[in-house]
């Protein structure tokens, strides 16, 4: 069985959180937290709901032509991510993989035999990130970038019940975290 990481996208590797994917950018110490999961011989991946494409914002085809961009972009820098697990769905959609439900995670542990108890979700977002992880059974690092401040104050009651094992201030500090758990 395999071991992997698995990144919120938005809020967690770059962007505010809320953003258009189509306007995604990395933030700087994003591409040397995923060298360092690279590095440990652990599964990188992203998981993201964007159901700004069921609202019609963007169509699945130009997610992943952006996908394809950020995936260059990352290889430009000699680091790779695994794979990239999109809910598109809206709230309406009754999908079981729009986090916090296990759906894309459940995907990717048949896809790639993934240990989930010794696997990690990294993100921003509590109430979708840190959910996600207790659902899928898997560790939780916290990023207190993106909505991460504001999940940790104005919005911790809505997944009061769930400490995440990890805080920190942004995904490098997660990845090392991460990396010496690995070792």
């Amino acid at each position: 069985m395999n071991r992997a990481v698995l990144f919120d996208l938005q809020g967690t590797l770059g962007g505010d959180g809320l953003g258009n994917i189509l306007d995604f950018t990395f933030y700087s110490f994003s591409i040397p937290a995923i060298r360092l999961i690279n590095s440990a011989g652990l599964l990188a991946m992203a998981i993201t709901n964007q159901s700004q494409i069921a609202k019609g914002v963007f169509s699945f085809d130009q997610y992943l032509d952006r996908v394809h961009s950020l995936q260059a972009e990352l290889i430009s820098h000699q680091v790779h991510l695994d794979a990239f697990y999109c809910c598109p769905h809206g709230k309406a959609d009754g999908c079981n993989c729009c986090k916090p439900l296990p759906g894309l995670v459940l995907q990717a542990q048949k896809d790639f035999d993934l240990d989930l108890p010794n696997s990690t979700i990294v993100g921003d977002a509590g109430a979708w990130d840190m959910l996600l992880a207790q659902a899928a059974g898997c560790h939780s690092a916290l990023v207190r970038t993106g909505l991460g401040e504001s999940s940790l104050g104005a919005y911790r009651f809505t997944w009061a019940g769930y400490q995440p094992d990890f805080i920190a201030a942004d995904v490098l500090e997660a990845a090392r975290w991460i990396s010496g758990m690995a070792n």
